[in-house]
C-alpha cells in the first residue's frame, strides 16, 4: 500500500498577474497590487473592517475550541541556525534565512497555526528602508567602513511580517501596603569641629488598602524568537489603529513568520507587563510621598486576543566571518541593529585623543 499523502494547505495563495499571468506584488506607496511586468493594478478589498478584526475568546483557544475557520495548515521551515520559523509559497524550495543568512531547504511538513486576525500594511518600501538604514549606519562613528559600504551596495532588503499576539483583559485589584509623608526635625550635629544645626528629612508611615481595576487593550507581546526582543522592543511605537482585516493579497511579494511563541507564553509576558501597570497603579492610588506595596492581589476577566503581522525590513549581512542584522519599522521607517565595531577606527580615536592630551599638556606647562 502506498503512503498517504500529506494533506495539502487548508489556503493556498497565488497572486498571477489577469493580464500577463508574471506575479504581482503589494505596493507599499499605492498601497494596492502592482504588476511590475505589464502595469497592472488592482486594489484589495478590505471588507467589513470591524467585524474582521474582533477579538477572539482566550480560553476557547487554550481548549482548541477556536472555530475551524480560525486555524490554517501551512508549509514552514525552521530555519537551523536562528530557529526562525518561515512559511513559503508553494514554489518555494530552497533560499536564505532572511533572519541570519543561513541557507535553508523548505520543509514539506504542514502545521496548525492560528490565523492571522489583522495586519498592519507596509508603508515603505525598500528603497526607503534601505536609505533609513544606511543613514542609521552612517551615524555610527565606529562601525566598519567596509560593512557601511557592503551594507550600501549590498542585496535587497527582506521584507518581513512578524507575528505578535495582543491580549485585552478587564483587572480588579486589591491591595495593602503604606503611605509614607516627609518630614523634618532639626538636629544639631558635629560639622568641622563645630556644632551646627540640621534639617534630617524623615518618613512617617500609615496603612493603606484599597482597590484599582484597569481595563487593558491590545498589549503587544512579539511572538517570534527569531529576533532578538530588544531590537523588536526599539522598534516600537507601533500605529495599531492602521491595523487592516487579515488578507493574504498584503503578503503579495513579502515572506511572514510563523509564530513560535505560543499564545499561552505570550500571554505570561502579557501578565508580566499588566502587573507592572498595576503595581503603578496601586502606589498612585496610595499617595503620599513614599509608598510600599506589601500585596496586591488582582483577577483578571474578559481576556481576549488576536494574531497579528506587523511589517519589518530586514537586511541580514556576513562580513568577515560574522552576521550583522539590522531592522527597520516598515510603518515608521525606526532602525535598531546589532552595532558593529571597527578595531582600527578605535584604536586610531585612542591615539588621536592621546596626542590631543598630550598637546593640550604641554600647552598648559608653557604657560605655567
Amino acid at each position: 500500500m502506498s503512503a498517504t499523502p500529506p494533506p495539502a494547505p487548508q489556503e493556498t495563495h497565488g497572486f498571477p498577474c489577469p493580464q500577463c499571468g508574471a506575479d504581482i506584488r503589494f505596493a507599499p506607496r499605492q498601497g494596492k497590487l502592482i504588476c511590475d511586468h505589464c502595469g497592472y493594478e488592482e486594489p484589495i478589498d478590505q471588507g467589513d473592517r470591524s467585524a474582521a478584526i474582533s477579538e477572539l475568546d482566550f480560553k476557547s483557544a487554550l481548549t482548541d475550541q477556536l472555530p475551524q475557520a480560525e486555524i490554517v495548515e501551512t508549509r514552514v521551515t525552521t530555519c537551523p541556525n536562528c530557529a526562525a520559523q518561515i512559511t513559503f509559497d508553494g514554489d518555494t524550495h530552497a533560499t536564505e534565512c532572511p533572519f541570519c543568512a543561513t541557507p535553508v531547504v523548505v520543509d514539506t511538513g504542514l502545521h496548525r497555526l492560528i490565523k492571522p486576525r489583522a495586519v498592519l500594511p507596509f508603508q515603505l518600501d525598500e528603497r526607503t528602508a534601505h536609505k533609513a538604514m544606511n543613514d542609521w549606519l552612517g551615524r555610527l562613528w565606529f562601525a566598519p567602513s567596509g560593512l557601511q559600504d557592503y551594507a550600501r551596495k549590498g542585496r535587497r532588503m527582506n521584507g518581513i511580517y512578524v507575528p505578535y499576539w495582543t491580549y485585552d483583559a478587564d483587572t480588579r485589584s486589591s491591595y495593602s501596603g503604606e503611605r509614607g509623608t516627609i518630614y523634618y526635625v532639626t538636629q544639631t550635629v558635629m560639622q568641622d569641629g563645630k556644632q551646627v544645626q540640621k534639617q534630617v528629612q524623615k518618613i512617617r508611615w500609615s496603612p493603606a488598602s484599597g482597590r484599582v481595576k484597569r481595563w487593558f487593550d491590545d498589549v503587544l507581546v512579539l511572538a517570534s524568537r527569531a529576533l532578538p526582543k530588544k531590537y523588536t522592543d526599539a522598534l516600537e511605537p507601533w500605529d495599531l489603529s492602521a491595523l487592516e482585516p487579515y488578507a493574504p493579497e498584503y503578503l503579495a511579494g513579502f515572506q511572514a513568520e510563523g509564530y513560535t511563541v505560543t499564545l499561552e507564553d505570550g500571554y505570561d509576558q502579557a501578565r508580566a507587563h499588566m502587573d507592572a501597570v498595576i503595581r503603578r497603579d496601586v502606589a498612585f492610588d496610595i499617595g503620599g510621598d513614599r509608598q510600599r506595596i506589601h500585596r496586591v492581589s488582582t483577577t483578571v476577566s474578559d481576556v481576549t486576543f488576536k494574531h497579528i503581522l506587523l511589517p519589518v525590513w530586514l537586511a541580514a549581512y556576513k562580513y568577515r566571518g560574522k552576521t550583522y542584522r539590522f531592522v527597520v519599522n516598515g510603518q515608521t521607517g525606526r532602525v535598531q541593529g546589532e552595532r558593529p565595531w571597527s578595531a582600527w577606527k578605535i584604536a586610531a580615536a585612542v591615539v588621536l585623543g592621546a596626542i590631543v592630551a598630550a598637546g593640550i599638556g604641554y600647552i598648559i606647562a608653557q604657560t605655567q
